[in-house]
């Protein structure tokens, strides 16, 4: 197989779960039947339900068409850290109509990254205290880009005040950092990196997240799992990151996909939503017909 093709999609999960963030238009996926296929891959592998995440502007308009074409899927909408230089009134008014949507359960990712040289960091943190706001006004979970940044984000939380649901996308920190997480009550994304035989400090956190803030996410298309990193990466993936937490943890599949699903489910209110969309369309079409 060459490495550049795509995993095998696994044997599906004995329970059910959700792939808790991933960039299904970076994965290829830009049209309803792309969407669907990607989505039907993933149900096959137990992953049903996928929470798909913008970048920039023009991602975050696609996630809000996307989230119409199928039930199992829902966004999130932000400006990455990296796309901040300059961010304004007119960048947040856009981010603000769009978060708003129905099947938007997250306003992220946002954050800081002090890895690349992309964006200023003053830019980056302006931006991020403007999402924290804007998370916080629309009642909407708060997704976080952290890469590089743990004191500075964790600071700025504190500063302005974390809305009621926090989540840590691919969480990349190390035991202090994930105890001081969930001491806050924030919820921790764990990604294929996870999976790599050297991440030593992030299997020690992996360990001590408690099933009630513990999530499950591919970060597609990047971050594919051992044993194909490297290759692309899809939502259907997110199984074997399951079954690596459960070795990892000491539990087994079934408790690690069950409680990433209940986590899901709170975070993000992926029940509430359903229930409001069916109840406004009662009568007509589904989202995903």
């Amino acid at each position: 197989m060459s490495r550049r093709e795509h995993p095998p999609v696994p044997d599906p999960l004995v329970r059910p779960t959700v792939d808790a963030h991933t960039h299904l238009d970076a994965c290829g996926a830009e049209d309803p039947a792309r969407v669907r296929a990607a989505l039907d891959r993933a149900e096959v592998a137990g992953i049903t339900r996928v929470v798909t995440v913008a970048d920039d502007l023009d991602s975050a308009r696609w996630v809000t068409r996307a989230v119409t074409w199928d039930d199992r899927l829902y966004g999130a909408v932000a400006l990455h850290p990296t796309r901040t230089t300059g961010f304004g009134p007119a960048e947040l008014e856009v981010i603000e109509d769009l978060a708003a949507h129905d099947r938007v359960v997250a306003v992220g990712e946002t954050g800081l990254d002090y890895y690349w040289d992309y964006a200023p960091p003053g830019d980056q943190q302006e931006a991020f205290r403007r999402h924290i706001d804007l998370a916080k006004r629309l009642g909407k979970t708060l997704m976080i880009h952290d890469r590089d940044a743990h004191e500075d984000i964790l600071a700025i939380l504190e500063a302005e005040g974390a809305p009621e649901r926090v989540v840590f996308h691919c969480f990349s920190g190390d035991a202090d950092i994930a105890r001081r997480c969930v001491d806050a009550g924030y919820v921790l994304s764990f990604a294929g990196t996870v999976t790599f035989r050297n991440a030593r400090a992030l299997h020690e956190a992996a360990r001590l997240v408690p099933d009630g803030q513990l999530l499950v996410e591919t970060d597609a298309p990047f971050l594919t799992p051992h044993p194909f990193r490297g290759r692309p990466n899809e939502p259907y993936c997110a199984a074997y990151t399951v079954r690596n937490l459960a070795e990892l943890r000491g539990q087994s599949e079934q408790e690690v996909a069950e409680a990433t699903a209940r986590t899901a489910e709170q975070v993000f209110r992926l029940g509430t939503v359903a229930d409001a969309v069916a109840g406004r369309s009662a009568g007509g079409p589904g989202a995903g017909s």
